[in-house]
């Protein structure tokens, strides 16, 4: 089997993100020797968080042109810890950081890439990628024999992340030129409380049509929506998704919650997140957007209709409520 390289990059704190012992953990997986190549500012911490992770040897660019996501700095760092490994396979996880780069990275080194692979195996001697394929609803298995170096992102979740202790690993620092002609001066981002998609996080919160549409008394109560569902996830941190027909709602002249967006749809026409729980709330389990949820491990659903696509096999348990009750229930015992 050809030499496998995985290359990670650092975060902002220089640490390492959860894709990063994901893509550790794959490598080991397929029981075979694998170099180490780790992208950032300062890569001296990174590494000796990985120092024991089993790679053969240890390359880093470092620098502080490097610190920051930069198409041109990233594809030049990639290109260049490839060459000096010698790889012939090159798993890396598929972070907007690195996935950007890695079709043009292959390019350069006259290779091939394949993105979002969800399970790797070897198969006779030859590594095998798995993806899904057609909006997730079917899967292929590819293998690439004459067409190397070949760049695999691996899809963050999928994979069981390398646990281990840390110490002390030398580093091969690899030298890399690259042109920038963008300075990053500055990151706007929302404070921890105005995040509401958290790839980590253990629980999803789905908020369906029914929040925004008229209720029992005749009134819609959207303020009262957006209250008990930001007070949910500023509670226990949880990630928020929506199903397409709330964040379309718009155009058809109804309420909106106001902090929805196309970001956090969930289902056939948007995301397929892969957290441990689910909680869906006035959705109806309609199949495009149940279909985001296959890798949920536990899911679960508060409708007041008992007939609802949820009941037919596709949470683990419904709840038959008023999600506006349930959910104040639930927040006045998560803040007791």
């Amino acid at each position: 089997m050809d030499k496998i390289l995985v290359i990670v990059h650092t975060e902002a704190d220089g640490g390492l993100g959860k894709a990063a012992f994901e893509t550790v953990g794959a490598a080991k997986s397929l029981g075979a020797a694998f170099d180490l190549g780790i992208i950032g500012a300062d890569v001296a911490a990174a590494t000796n968080l990985l120092a024991g992770c089993g790679a053969a040897s240890f390359f880093g660019v470092s620098g502080a042109a490097f610190g920051q996501s930069r198409y041109a700095t990233d594809a030049a760092a990639m290109v260049a810890l490839v060459k000096a490994a010698g790889a012939g396979i090159i798993i890396a996880p598929a972070t907007s950081r690195l996935a950007r780069v890695a079709a043009g990275a292959a390019q350069r080194l006259g290779g091939r890439a394949d993105t979002q692979v969800t399970a790797l195996e070897v198969k006779d001697g030859t590594p095998l990628a798995t993806r899904w394929f057609y909006r997730q609803r079917m899967t292929g298995s590819l293998t690439r024999t004459g067409q190397k170096p070949w760049i695999i992102t691996l899809a963050p979740g999928s994979f069981i992340p390398w646990q281990g202790a840390p110490g002390e690993a030398t580093v091969t620092t690899v030298p890399v030129e690259a042109a920038a002609r963008t300075e990053v001066v500055g990151i706007e981002a929302p404070s921890a409380d105005q995040q509401t998609i958290r790839p980590d996080a253990e629980v999803l919160f789905v908020a369906g049509a029914g929040w925004t549409k008229k209720q029992a008394d005749g009134a819609v109560k959207a303020q009262d929506a957006s209250s008990l569902i930001l007070g949910f996830l500023n509670a226990c941190k949880a990630s928020l998704g929506s199903s397409k027909s709330l964040v379309d709602l718009s155009g058809e002249g109804h309420s909106v919650l106001p902090f929805l967006t196309h970001l956090h749809q969930v289902g056939q026409t948007g995301a397929t997140p892969r957290h441990p729980k689910g909680l869906a709330t006035c959705c109806h389990g309609e199949e495009p957007h149940v279909v985001g949820w296959r890798f949920i491990t536990e899911r679960r659903a508060v409708n007041l209709d008992p007939n609802c696509g949820w009941a037919r096999g596709k949470a683990d348990v419904l709840y038959v409520a008023d999600a506006f009750a349930v959910m104040k229930r639930v927040n006045e015992l998560l803040t007791a």
